[in-house]
């Protein structure tokens, strides 16, 4: 039997603009939507709250969170699953893309673990249908790490692969380009100033054998699929010509205004962090996203580390930035789906996936109440 949920007096954000009216799930699906208040037997009133389409996260590293609580405590891993997908539906967000490392610099060995015990869990969890959010996968591919390609191999062809991302880590490029904030951020991680140095001279040395090898043939696996590619932490031009020269058309957080900007040149999408817009700059002293949402050069926020700040994000912009509140939440919810190559949703539209949130304004803080993933409630 299909299951049919009516709700009015809402506020709705239709793709153009924004409706005090009622919208109907039948199934799956959207099926109607009509301005004006219901009189339907059943239909819940929602007193005025506003009903976005359910969110979606291209990138949250949220999962190593849970797994990774404290720095000396690891959590169960398929429990920090089931931890971390409540707390995306929580935060509004139907449809996520768990953004997992490929590719070990040194320093952080447990995400190796994280992402091939996350990738059996989301199988697992999946199948027996216990998530709330629809969950795919995003590949982070550290492209100059020993171990890169022999982690892709396996997951190459793994049918929840949405997108991958071309990172490189290493000290002295991208978001590490200041020598002294990485040392920094090293030695506040427990390592004296001979293995900080030992080390860098060491990724420095990997990076010039493998990091073009490493990303021929990464691009080469991937060629002809409809895998949504991106690169990360662009800095430069030169970067950004290369990336659009390799077929690549999504820059995920630029850190400089020049990529950004060069990237629209080129055609591609930028995706900015929603904790930068929230927070009201990078917490690295990259570039400020509200500077690049002014100058149109951002098309998507994603999470990155803080699931709630999405839906946070889109209302503070439209508050703020003097864009109306449709093209706010498309940022978080049509445009990262369509790069996801998932156009089924992220609009309230009659005939696509009934995935909604129910906000409520605490002041100007946007509260999420209820969701709704392919007309089931899940929160």
């Amino acid at each position: 039997m299909n299951q049919e949920t009516i709700l009015t007096d809402a506020i709705l954000v239709l793709p153009d603009e924004t409706l005090r009216g009622t919208i109907v799930l039948h199934g799956q699906v959207i099926a109607d939507i009509q301005a004006g208040r219901s009189h339907a037997a059943g239909a819940i009133d929602v007193g005025g709250d506003t009903i976005i389409p359910g969110v979606v996260d291209v990138h949250t590293d949220n999962l190593e969170r849970q797994v990774q609580p404290r720095s000396l405590a690891r959590w169960p891993s398929r429990s920090a699953m089931v931890a971390h997908d409540a707390q995306c539906a929580a935060a509004g967000v139907t449809t996520v893309l768990d953004a997992l490392c490929l590719g070990d610099l040194g320093f952080d060995k447990e995400r190796i673990r994280t992402f091939q015990e996350g990738v059996v869990d989301l199988d697992a969890l999946t199948e027996a249908g216990l998530l709330k959010a629809e969950h795919f996968l995003h590949l982070r591919c550290e492209v100059p790490a020993l171990d890169m390609l022999d982690l892709f191999d396996p997951v190459a062809d793994h049918p929840l692969v949405r997108m991958i991302s071309l990172m490189d880590h290493s000290p002295g490029v991208g978001q590490y380009a200041d020598m002294d904030f990485y040392r920094k951020l090293r030695r506040q991680g427990g390592l004296d100033e001979a293995t900080v140095e030992r080390r860098i001279k060491e990724m420095q040395d990997q990076r010039a054998r493998l990091r073009d090898p490493n990303r021929k043939a990464l691009l080469d696996r991937v060629r002809g699929t409809t895998i949504a590619l991106a690169s990360h932490d662009d800095r430069t031009e030169e970067e950004i010509a290369e990336n659009a020269a390799d077929g690549i058309r999504i820059s995920e957080f630029p850190v400089t205004m020049e990529a950004a900007t060069a990237a629209k040149r080129a055609g591609m999408q930028v995706i900015a962090g929603a904790p930068n817009i929230v927070r009201g700059g990078s917490h690295s002293g990259n570039v400020n996203a509200v500077d690049l949402l002014r100058a149109g050069a951002v098309d998507a926020f994603a999470s990155d580390y803080v699931p709630p700040s999405l839906v946070e994000a889109a209302f503070q912009c439209a508050r703020e930035e003097g864009i109306s509140l449709s093209s706010a939440v498309a940022m978080i919810s049509d445009h990262p789906a369509r790069m996801s190559g998932l156009p089924d949703r992220g609009r309230l539209e009659t005939g696509l996936r009934g995935d909604l949130v129910r906000v409520r304004l605490h002041g100007t803080l946007p509260i999420v109440r209820q969701v709704w993933r392919a007309g089931e409630r899940v929160i």
